[in-house]
Order: structure tokens, then sequence, then C-alpha cells
């Protein structure tokens, strides 16, 4: 009995120091892991999110992410904003910090070049196949993103330019704060079409048409490591993933040029 006792204690001993064991390694693995800032161009919604859930899953370690206009972003930055990661819609803006002293010129990479789309809702009855259609009477409103601020905007502007309505369609335009916002306005019918980024116009409800890319000058995308980051050698390892096999796989599903065909 007595043997059976000791057992029983022994027993109940052991799964008491399994389970503190067990408690001091989640301890450690959680207090191992890091709080990533990665500050994105709002075209790289949905890419980003799942890139970044993929990396999460791999190292155990979690990314906030900052998703807005380039322009937007780039001035958080310049005011000491706490990011690690910038990935820029336009790589002007990554070179203008770099001169700045604000990032680490050596993580300087573009990771794609990005497109722009003239979008409609499905249940339009518009569905313009060329962008000079765009003055007809039937447009009412055109959204784009404020080229003031952002690449895409900027783009959009060019394009426009290119063709030689951009003085007529002034009159027509809703800006948007930044790419995602300027599609919104299409969605919830507050503008008849909108420019926006092919990013966001692939794999979801909507009609949209190409825009040629040698209408406006490219939009060459590039990241970088923020010099007052803390978690550098990690920024560096999330950046190196998003140009990696699976990054590259995610970033060319919604229709980013990758660098090497850029370069081709």
């Amino acid at each position: 009995m007595r043997i059976k006792k000791r057992y029983f204690f022994l027993s109940i001993f052991l799964a008491i120091f399994i389970s503190a064991c067990n408690l001091f390694t989640t301890a450690t693995i959680n207090n191992n892991s890091i709080n990533l800032t990665v500050s994105a161009a709002s075209s790289l919604n949905e890419a980003f999110t799942e890139i970044g859930f993929l990396w999460e899953k791999e190292t155990g370690n979690k990314i906030l992410f900052n998703f807005g206009s380039t322009g937007k972003l780039a001035q958080q930055i310049e005011q000491g904003a706490p990011v690690d990661l910038f990935a820029a819609a336009n790589k002007s803006y990554i070179e203008d910090l770099d001169r700045m002293g604000l990032i680490v010129s050596e993580t300087k990479a573009l990771y794609g070049q990005g497109r722009i789309t003239l979008w409609t809702r499905d249940d339009s009855p518009l569905n313009p196949q060329d962008i000079r259609e765009l003055t007809r009477s039937e447009y009412g409103r055109v959204a784009i993103a404020n080229p003031d601020h952002a690449p895409y905007g900027i783009a959009a502007r060019e394009a426009l330019e290119s063709v030689g309505i951009w003085q007529e369609m002034k009159p027509k335009l809703m800006l948007g704060e930044n790419i995602s916002q300027t599609k919104q306005y299409a969605e919830t019918g507050n503008v008849d079409v909108a420019i926006v980024a092919l990013s966001l116009s692939l794999n979801h409800p909507g009609k949209w048409e190409l825009i040629p890319d040698n209408l406006h000058q490219p939009i060459d995308q590039m990241l970088a490591v923020i010099k007052s980051s803390n978690h550098q050698t990690e920024a560096r390892h999330f950046a190196e993933y998003i140009n990696g096999i699976k990054g590259r796989e995610l970033m060319k599903k919604y229709g980013f040029v990758l660098p090497q065909e850029m370069i081709d």
C-alpha cells in the first residue's frame, strides 16, 4: 500500500515538473519572438498580408503592417516613426530616405513593378477599354490616388497626360488618400470608375482593363531596412523572404512584375 502511495505521489510530482518545464519553454519562445513593424504601400495590402502570414508561421515572430500612401509613410519615417522595414511603391522615396541617412543603404532592393488598371463594379453598365473614354459624358466622376504623395496616382496622372486629357479630366477627379481608398470610391458607387493598382484588381470582383505601361513611368517598387530599427536582423530576413521563392510566388499572384523580369 505504501508503495502504491509512493508511486502516486511520484507521478503527481512528475506531472507538475513536466508542466512547469513546458511553461518555461513556452515563455522562453515567447520572450525570444519579436514584433516587426513594416510600413508598406497600400497596393501591397493583400500580397504582403499573405507573405507575412507565412513568415510568421515559419519564424514565430509577428508583423505589424502599416499600409498607406508611400509619401505619407515616408514622412512618418522622416519624423521618427518606429518602423523596421519600409516597402515603398516607388524607389524614389527610398532613395530620398537614403540621402537623409535614414535607411541601411545596402538593404535597398527592388521587389516588384506595379501596373494600373481602369476598374468598375460588376454591376456597372460602364466598362471602359481605353483611358481616353473617361472624357465621355457618361463618366461623371473618376477616382485616382492623390498624385502629391501616392505613386499610383502619379502614374494615373502621367497616363492621362500622355493621351492629352489631364486638364479636361481635372473637374471629374476625386482623389483618394491612397490606392485602396481610391478603389473604395468606385466600390461604393461614389465614382463611376477608378484608376487603381493591378494588385487590387486581380482575384477580386469587378471589371478591369490594364492601362498600357508606355503611358506612364515604371512603378518600380523598392524596400529597405530603417536605420533606427531595433530589429534589423529580422527586418533583413523578412525583406529577403519577400524576394525569395515563396514571396515572389505571391507577388506574381497579385500581378507584380518581378525584379528579374524588370531587368529582362
